[in-house]
């Protein structure tokens, strides 16, 4: 959804914005072209953090490249010199890059054999466990939240529980295709569908689940919401694009206020209601946002370019105003 974020974002010269998810740089570099601006790049992958800096070179005193994850911003930008309400525009494309799914050895990629690594940050933190120690070390209910909450998979026990079973009676599960095979022996003779009725690998959310929780994705994503209302400008503008439900539920909560101490809350605005809240006050505070949204309903990719690249499929694209 390359236009249409760029259309909400609306650069223009002589701006500061922020491109708090680099990947390939598809974004930074339209984002350049429409504008005579300056970006920051942002990235926990150094593979991307090194073209960020190649980009840098071919657009000289425009771009400042850095390296790491949404927590680490503060710092990051602190060291150059961005203080609070200086940013006009941030831009979010959450999940996992093309480029990280198109490397096998990475372990992202459910049709590429590789080491069940899954680590954002490549080795960068020497304390972040991989995929594969995760499936290693982790007890049959650690695994079974894993893949239900955040793969929302319902098979998660029956899989949790085979992972036990091949762990103590053959071996550690170490490649994508051997996680790959295990799961589909819990599935035998399903064929799975996404939202959009397209075939879909059984191992999908397993995979989803396992790459959230090695990377705490929806802790940083929450951070990164806090984050842009901190540093955007009044009237900046805020552009995310998620591919699942979990992560769309955050930046949904967050736009309209419905937080409870810095962290997006898990009961929809729609219960907040006088009837079930009794405290006009607590629901004033639940309905306070700094946020107008710009979309009323979110954006998703049209046919044409789920036909082009098929990964599009279930993006979602929210934008919203800071008007506080």
């Amino acid at each position: 959804m390359l236009n249409e974020s760029i259309k909400y974002l609306n650069p223009k010269d002589k701006e500061l914005y922020i491109d708090m998810t680099f990947g390939a740089g598809g974004h930074s570099r339209k984002i350049l072209e429409t504008a005579d601006c300056n970006l920051i790049t942002l990235d926990r992958d150094p593979t991307a953090y090194e073209r960020a800096k190649r980009l840098s070179e071919e657009y000289p005193n425009r771009v400042t490249p850095l390296l790491g994850r949404f927590s680490e911003l503060p710092k990051l930008l602190k060291e150059n010199n961005i203080r609070q309400s200086s940013i006009d525009g941030i831009l979010f494309d959450f999940g996992c890059s093309s480029m990280q799914l198109d490397t096998g050895e990475r372990g992202f990629s459910i049709s590429k054999n590789g080491y069940l690594d899954m680590r954002m940050d490549a080795g960068r933190d020497p304390y972040q466990i991989t995929a594969r120690e995760v499936l290693a070390t982790a007890d049959e209910h650690e695994l079974y939240k894993i893949f239900k909450i955040y793969g929302e998979e319902k098979k998660a026990a029956k899989i949790a529980q085979t992972i036990i079973q091949a762990r103590y009676m053959i071996k550690n599960i170490d490649t994508t295709q051997e996680l790959v095979d295990l799961v589909n022996s819990c599935c035998p003779d399903e064929i799975r569908l996404d939202k959009l009725q397209r075939p879909q690998s059984n191992a999908t959310k397993v995979f989803q689940a396992l790459r959230i929780f090695v990377n705490n994705e929806l802790n940083e994503i929450n951070y990164g919401m806090l984050l842009s209302r901190y540093y955007l400008k009044i009237n900046g503008r805020l552009v995310t694009i998620s591919f699942h439900s979990l992560e769309d539920t955050i930046i949904k909560r967050h736009i309209a206020g419905n937080i409870i101490n810095e962290v997006a809350n898990p009961v929809p605005l729609k219960y907040l209601s006088p009837m079930l809240v009794q405290d006009q006050d607590t629901i004033n505070e639940f309905l306070d946002t700094p946020w107008k949204a710009l979309n009323k309903h979110v954006d998703v990719p049209t046919d044409e370019e789920v036909d082009t690249n098929p990964r599009s499929r279930s993006a979602r694209l929210r934008a919203a105003i800071k008007i506080k």
